[in-house]
């Protein structure tokens, strides 16, 4: 639940998305790719990545210590077939599970059917690390007053699955502003191991709507 903000401004996620931008996303800072085309425009993510990330590691040093954080790791021993590798029914599997956790904002994720060196990408650009994706996706949820993702539909390739999903979220500054998307992520599977070694984030929604969702007031409590 993936993907611009100023998060402070601030994924998702979103990622993935923060400052109270985050391109929507949750997933923190990223190494940015820029064309001669598109400098400015990745310039102003790159800021708003930093920023979110920073905004969001901001909001878990101050929330309330009585809170108990929510589960964020699951260890499910995946099974292996003949070749060695873990099984891919199992990896998609956990991965539909793990929609139903939304660790897009929560970063409770089966850690057991990723790569520790997995790459983390959007069409911005994209950072290594299965501990600080969750990191910021734990972090990103504590901006968050309520969440909802849901996995839409499900699609099978040679070398990678599909997830198609939904998100919307409150976020918990004063105004409540509603960020809702769709979109979708790519899950490559590592020829050797069989687990996630690319997860790639799509969103179907501007950048400049985003952001409009980010600024814009509403009434939900």
């Amino acid at each position: 639940m993936p993907v611009l903000l100023c998060y402070t401004a601030v994924p998702s996620t979103l990622h993935r998305r923060r400052a109270v931008i985050a391109s929507i996303h949750p997933h923190g800072a990223r190494d940015f790719r820029c064309s001669a085309n598109n400098s400015t425009e990745n310039a102003f993510l790159r800021i708003a990545w930093y920023g979110s990330e920073i905004l969001g590691l901001g909001a878990s040093w101050l929330r309330s210590p009585t809170k108990k954080p929510p589960e964020t790791e699951q260890s499910v021993e995946l099974l292996i077939d003949d070749s060695g590798k873990v099984s891919r029914a199992a990896v998609v599997e956990s991965i539909k599970e793990d929609f139903n956790r939304s660790y897009f904002v929560t970063g409770n994720l089966c850690v057991d059917a990723y790569e520790e060196d997995c790459e983390f990408a959007d069409p911005a650009g994209s950072f290594r690390g299965l501990k600080r994706f969750k990191r910021n996706c734990t972090n990103f949820g504590y901006l968050l007053s309520r969440s909802n993702m849901k996995l839409l539909k499900w699609e099978d390739f040679e070398d990678k699955g599909i997830g198609h999903w939904r998100f919307s979220s409150v976020m918990s500054f004063p105004w409540k502003p509603i960020l809702s998307a769709t979109g979708y992520t790519e899950y490559y599977f590592d020829e050797y191991s069989g687990k996630v070694c690319r997860h790639v984030e799509h969103w179907n929604v501007p950048k400049t709507a985003l952001f409009k969702q980010i600024l814009r007031p509403s009434r939900a409590k």
